[in-house]
């Protein structure tokens, strides 16, 4: 018997060869009909004999296409058509914008070994793609995901390349990126003011032989610019620290395949799997002792981050140098990377020596993204291209005292802006949580409108209209500004419970629950500055259970980016003005004179429970670091040290009843430090003091007697104190939730204020 059978599915389905792999269903159990993309899924008619199409149906959802994933199926009968063949039909634009666009996938294995087969019409071409792998959510314009929807459009299929379109058997059959020589996107060599000194292959070669020559190519990549030197060659790398203003932060590494990352790194099994897959991030990966790389791409770092060519104009420009390149992002400091041609040339031309760039515009910016094994799972630090824009799996229950405002999952309808640094921001769309790409610290007049650009982008892109907008606590946040001139109900999270509840929703777990959240800092409803927190969550918010005792911190911000003065605001809250005496900070004795005066009179020295700082003020004791030459510097020399002792040894420490919370005394701590520093080597006192962390989260998790414990903040990067806090707490009266697909530091904070919602009465 036939019959007729109407789909609609909802899910990862374009831009993942969903609709070839249904069309070569439908032939081979001899169904009849079509399928078409829409804006907010799949819609596929079918008809044919009943227990083929039922084989056809169990097929499509156990054996789909690589990226594909069905979260939703409806099936429909429907009166027979009588259809004569399947066929891919034109796409339509519903009313709902809910199809998930897929991020831009790494190159895949057979189009790598196209561009190095000199038989196939293909050979050489920097911009081969197929189904399986190619620009995606970087082109996309609009929904559904079709050639007329991003910015392939300008580039008319050939007779060739139509003919694989067309050809069902063929990799390409429906491939939207399809492109050859022929009729697709081609390179352009540019000199430093941007005339055009070479096209096509002898571009690409142009750029070859100018990183050979030491010098910096500035590369129109997936995302956004990139800036190349040859990794080898210490004065070309110093050059371009010198030009992009970085004196020290770590330079990313692309190599051309796995054996050359193995060759400069030591590299697990999970490591592997993240370096090679299809999103391609930067794996942070321990450094091989003799690694044949310029000491200044990550200048005291025991590590390296490393990416493997993921596009086929990286494969053939590193093939073609045979050497790794640092390959770091196309922007100056603190601002978004570039996207525009004319832009990446005025901006970046007294950084770059040249430039290679080609013909098909990106769309929206996209670093690469970073990830890190922390305690036996690669967790994301930076979510960008390969990542964004997945949805988020969270479908964290709705408490059952919600009364049925919503079934389960995110609170529909709202809009999370995130914090200042490492911004993200976040829509609830279909119950699920769509976060955007990095975006940066909105420190920068660049980055902010990039922040206003990227919330029109998502709100267009899905069609939605926010009827509320979660913001940090923080008022003088740029992102609390833009939500405040909102004219849409507006709730502040305090930042530290969004960390929390960012990692209980990645997780799906509902309150109650204990939030341990490391960070640098974060406005708390005190007014003071938060950082070492335990929260009890719950479903009407949470309490402070416990929390570090504050310490001041010297200039405030600038104390940030000066451990030195956190270290003498610790010594001070201990010994008072003898905190002076006791160790060389490199203060001129004018500045000794004022930072005395600002700590006894109480000046721009406001208090802090940050473990962040903690961690700073112990790197400066141990003097690893004084002055941070960026983000982390301090926190991650320390952690470094620490790797390289095998001590479980602890300080002491003392947990006292305050007013409102547990206060964690650090002083035994630092004492017995000080007591230290002498007689033992730095890495054992660092290892001692990521140990003590971990002793006092056991011991508050102990006293807080729940059940639940989720770890987060930007401390928890550190893979060292993870595992530590991790193992002191893994006993059979707790379950320990940390961070996998979201980062712990502040770009999931819009993860975590999308979830608070969900508590809102």
């Amino acid at each position: 018997m036939h019959i007729h059978s109407q789909l609609e599915i909802h899910g990862i389905v374009q831009g993942v060869g969903f609709r070839p792999f249904v069309a070569r269903l439908a032939t081979r159990f001899s169904q009849n009909g079509w399928i078409k993309n829409t804006s907010s899924g799949v819609l596929i008619s079918i008809e044919g004999a009943e227990n083929q199409q039922q084989q056809l149906l169990n097929l499509l959802q156990t054996e789909l296409p690589p990226f594909a994933e069905i979260h939703a199926l409806k099936i429909t009968p429907q009166s027979l058509a009588n259809f004569d063949r399947f066929e891919i039909v034109p796409s339509v634009a519903n009313s709902k914008n809910a199809a998930f666009t897929l991020p831009d996938i790494a190159t895949c294995a057979e189009c790598v070994t196209d561009i190095f087969n000199p038989q196939s019409r293909y050979f050489r071409y920097p911009f081969t793609s197929c189904c399986s792998c190619g620009a995606r959510y970087s082109i996309a314009t609009r929904q559904p995901y079709d050639r007329e929807n991003t910015s392939m459009v300008e580039f008319k299929l050939c007779a060739d390349c139509q003919n694989e379109y067309q050809t069902m058997d063929n990799r390409r059959f429906h491939a939207q990126t399809l492109a050859c020589e022929k009729c697709g996107i081609q390179l352009r060599f540019l000199d430093n003011v941007g005339r055009v000194l070479a096209e096509k292959d002898a571009a690409l070669k142009c750029a070859v032989e100018q990183l050979k020559a030491g010098k910096i190519v500035a590369v129109k990549g997936i995302g956004g610019y990139q800036l190349l030197v040859d990794a080898t060659n210490q004065n070309a790398v110093e050059r371009l620290r010198e030009r992009k203003k970085r004196p020290m932060k770590p330079f990313a590494l692309m190599v051309s395949n796995l054996a050359a990352a193995q060759s400069v790194c030591e590299i697990s099994e999970l490591e592997q799997t993240a370096l090679t897959s299809s999103a391609a991030p930067i794996v942070l990966l321990k450094r091989r002792e003799f690694a044949l790389i310029a000491e200044a791409v990550a200048p005291q770092q025991s590590m390296l981050g490393v990416m493997v060519a993921y596009s086929p104009l990286h494969h053939l420009l590193l093939y073609d140098l045979g050497s790794p390149v640092v390959a770091t992002s196309g922007n100056r400091s603190s601002e978004p990377i570039c996207i525009d041609d004319a832009q990446a040339v005025e901006i970046l031309a007294d950084i770059a020596d040249s430039f290679l760039i080609h013909n098909r515009p990106i769309l929206r910016p996209l670093d690469d993204s970073i990830v890190r094994e922390i305690n036996g799972k690669i967790t994301i630090l930076r979510r960008a291209r390969g990542f964004a824009p997945l949805p988020i799996k969270a479908h964290p229950p709705c408490p059952p005292s919600k009364g049925g405002n919503h079934e389960k999952g995110f609170m529909p309808n709202t809009l999370a802006v995130g914090g200042q640094m490492k911004n993200t921001v976040a829509i609830s769309h279909n119950n699920q949580a769509i976060l955007s790409q990095h975006l940066g610290d909105l420190e920068s007049e660049a980055t902010r409108q990039q922040f206003q650009k990227t919330l029109t982008d998502l709100q267009n892109f899905y069609a939605f209209e926010p009827l509320r907008v979660m913001h940090d606590f923080h008022p003088d946040y740029v992102s609390s500004q833009f939500a405040a001139n909102l004219n849409i109900e507006k709730h502040a999270v305090q930042h530290h419970y969004a960390h929390a509840l960012s990692c209980m929703a990645e997780n799906n777990v509902s309150p109650p629950a204990l939030g341990c959240v490391f960070d640098g800092s974060g406005l708390g409803l005190d007014g003071t500055i938060w950082g070492g927190e335990f929260l009890l969550i719950h479903e009407k918010g949470f309490e402070r259970f416990a929390h570090f005792r504050p310490f001041p911190l010297i200039g405030g911000s600038k104390a940030i980016q000066e451990p030195r003065r956190a270290a003498l605001g610790l010594l001070f809250a201990i010994y008072g003005d003898a905190a002076f005496e006791m160790a060389d900070f490199n203060f001129s004795e004018n500045e000794k004179m004022l930072l005395k005066i600002a700590l006894t009179q109480n000046l721009n020295c406001p208090k802090t429970s940050s473990v962040g700082r903690l961690f700073d003020a112990v790197a400066s004791l141990l003097n690893l670091c004084q002055v941070n030459q960026y983000e982390g510097h301090a926190a991650m020399l320390l952690e470094s040290c620490a790797t390289k002792s095998k001590t479980n040894d602890f300080y002491d420490f003392e947990i006292s009843v305050g007013k409102s919370a547990l206060i964690i005394d650090w002083q035994p701590m630092i004492e017995e430090l000080l007591d230290d520093i002498p007689n033992r080597a730095a890495n054992d006192c660092a290892a001692k003091f990521h140990n003590t962390l971990a002793k006092i989260s056991g011991e508050i998790a102990h006293r807080a007697n729940q059940k639940n414990i989720v770890l987060s903040g930007g401390c928890f990067q550190n893979g060292n104190l993870t595992k530590k806090v991790f193992a002191n707490l893994n006993t059979e009266n707790f379950i320990i939730y940390t961070h996998q697909n979201m980062p712990p530091n502040d770009g999931g904070l819009a993860l975590g204020q999308l979830y608070a919602a969900s508590f809102l009465t």
